[in-house]
């Protein structure tokens, strides 16, 4: 009988080798991965990732709503009292299951390359579904520098809105981002002065942008971004590092424990310090938009298929992450071969991957297991997966993201335009 929830599963830490070895020649070189899902204590759920209403305060009603799944991840939560193993991705061989982890520190290179296992001996991104029913606070996220300071990682993202889970935008479907050019920085440093007066009025200094399905956006560190109600699938690196610098949303207190936990506890009350964490330039930027606004572009396209770069860019020069959006039409079947691994999730419709089932659902409990998630080793990558969709109705849809440097070929930011 074929396991149908977490509880079916049993839990190992041995063996995992053997294991991956014999899973990846039953898949054609692929993890299949288990849903994992992550609440926001400060957050309000959107309810468009598929997660069944009952289960929405699954992990308690003080833990906060499940707002995220996240995908191929081998990064925790830093989610104040979370569970040991939350945000981590789990592999599914069988009835047994580890994380991917642990099959990456067993197997490294047989799994994400010799390049990133050198330079890296981990995963270092993961991507998530985000999914609020409204705008959450204006914040940043720290750099590498900065983040080292509290023995963290800094944190570049992006976002792209995928059709399939934006029926509806929710209540404020626009991003506040950066400060319009002519801020300066005695105006931000009274907003936080101002924390506990009342609403400290930070978005009075910043622009909104609309957001529109299906493109999306590049955010260095140390940007501050008001991600609106759109779900939003989101390549980042494989951090959880954060600064709220709003600190009202809705009617709803943010804490000054959020503006501040991943700075120097002797810097907790330092406002200059807390200001200084921006990068001013990349806020004030007269170009904002130019410089992280994406919108798809073909990567390749032949009979019944049409993949596409949904994120793209570099970050100071350097590639943190990439992501395309696949889509196989009914009954075609299409091999794609990539340069390097990576973490797919499936938003619409059913075929194969190589030799794995896939399954889009349209509500899973909890604990249920899932066909639409998997992972591609770089040597399948290479070699070339076959993807087949065996609907007679519906196109096959997938997303999937890259670790760094693995796509040296992509557009540039901006490339949408010619």
């Amino acid at each position: 009988m074929n396991p149908l929830v977490t509880q079916d599963l049993s839990t190992v830490s041995s063996n995992i080798k053997a294991l991956v070895a014999g899973h990846l020649e039953d898949t054609g070189g692929l993890l299949r991965l288990s849903p994992t899902w992550v609440p926001r204590s400060f957050l309000q759920p959107g309810l468009r990732i598929k997660l069944h209403p009952d289960d929405t305060y699954a992990y308690g009603l003080n833990r906060g709503g499940i707002d995220e799944r996240w995908f191929g991840s081998t990064t925790e939560t830093a989610n104040e009292g979370r569970d040991g193993d939350e945000g981590l991705s789990y592999v599914v061989v069988g009835n047994e299951r580890f994380t991917l982890r642990e099959a990456i520190s067993e197997c490294g290179a047989d799994i994400i390359g010799e390049a990133l296992w050198s330079k890296y001996s981990k995963w270092p991104v993961y991507s998530k579904f985000f999914d609020n029913m409204g705008p959450i606070p204006h914040h940043m996220h720290q750099s590498a520098e900065q983040a080292a300071l509290v023995g963290q990682e800094g944190k570049p993202e992006s976002y792209y809105f995928p059709p399939q889970h934006n029926n509806v935008g929710n209540n404020f479907p626009y991003t506040f981002m950066g400060f319009e050019p002519g801020t300066t920085r005695d105006q931000v440093r009274q907003c936080i002065a101002d924390w506990n007066k009342g609403e400290n009025g930070i978005l009075d200094l910043s622009k909104a942008y609309r957001l529109k399905i299906g493109t999306g956006w590049l955010i260095d560190p140390c940007i501050l971004h008001a991600p609106g109600s759109l779900c939003t699938y989101e390549p980042q690196w494989g951090s959880d590092v954060f600064g709220m610098y709003q600190n009202l949303v809705e009617g709803r207190e943010v804490p000054w424990s959020l503006l501040v936990k991943d700075m120097p506890e002797d810097k907790h009350q330092d406002i200059d310090f807390i200001v200084d964490q921006l990068d001013w330039d990349k806020n004030v930027d007269p170009n904002f938009k130019d410089n992280h606004y994406l919108e798809p572009v073909t990567s390749e396209k032949g009979e019944g298929f049409h993949d596409k770069w949904i994120v793209y860019g570099k970050v100071d020069g350097f590639q943190y992450f990439t992501a395309k959006e696949l889509t196989v039409e009914p009954g075609a079947t299409a091999i794609i071969k990539d340069t390097g691994a990576s973490s797919v999730i499936v938003v619409q419709g059913e075929g194969q991957a190589n030799k794995l089932r896939l399954n889009c659902p349209k509500l899973l409990r909890f604990n249920e297991l899932s066909e639409d998630e998997f992972f591609i080793t770089e040597a399948a990558a290479k070699a070339g997966v076959t993807f087949k969709n065996t609907s007679a109705t519906e196109p096959l849809v997938m997303l999937r993201y890259f670790g760094p440097e693995a796509n040296p070929d992509a557009p540039a930011v901006g490339a949408y335009k010619k």
